[in-house]
């Protein structure tokens, strides 16, 4: 993983090495952005391609770990993890650019939307298009979704506590954020409680 010590190139905006990480994350995370097709839960296969097998920033389990922060947080999934990993590589200067090159594609495809959609958006191609498109982003959430489990319930307690987090999520309508705060709680306590034994257990 990259790591930037406290020398003059870390804090020079201008040192070579500093503005070609920032490079590398504009440019990294615009090809993200342009095509991330259904959202945050439709980017981690190509976040981990881009920061894993591309860059080396980081590894599989901790992309999931800022993964998980980007949706704790408010804003948006896609644009939350570019911000968080970009810091992490550069720092604010890694922030600005991984979040400029997250939505950049965004606003240059809503502004060619808002100027052509209204006089394409009946033609049977791109009703077809459009159809192809959310078969592909549905089997990239699958896909992301499974990676996630897989990498997230490795004991029966995680596995039970994904099955109850699902089920409300299922059955509460507007659920989702009070899950989100549950599990972290629920987290924190099992850490809290755990620990406390470790020390007494500890002669």
């Amino acid at each position: 993983m990259t790591t930037w010590p406290d020398n003059n190139t870390a804090s020079n905006p201008a040192a070579p090495g500093r503005r070609l990480i920032l490079w590398q994350l504009f440019i990294s995370f615009a090809r993200v952005g342009t095509f991330m097709f259904g959202g945050g839960y439709a980017m981690l296969p190509l976040l981990e391609r881009e920061a894993i097998d591309r860059r080396g920033w980081a590894d599989r389990d901790e992309i999931l770990d800022i993964y998980g922060m980007a949706q704790v947080v408010p804003g948006v999934i896609g644009v939350n993890t570019a911000t968080f990993l970009g810091q992490r590589q550069a720092g604010y200067l890694g922030a600005l650019a991984a979040t400029a090159g997250m939505i950049a594609p965004s606003i240059i495809a809503i502004l060619l939307v808002a100027v052509f959609l209204g006089r394409v958006e009946d033609n049977p191609v791109v009703v077809a298009a459009f159809k192809g498109i959310r078969a592909g982003v549905g089997g990239l959430i699958v896909a992301t979704a499974w990676r996630i489990v897989g990498n997230a319930c490795k004991n029966r307690r995680a596995v039970l506590l994904m099955l109850l987090a699902a089920s409300v999520t299922f059955l509460v309508r507007g659920g989702a954020v009070w899950v989100i705060l549950a599990t972290i709680m629920l987290g924190i306590t099992r850490h809290l409680i755990t620990s406390r034994f470790s020390r007494k257990a500890t002669p």
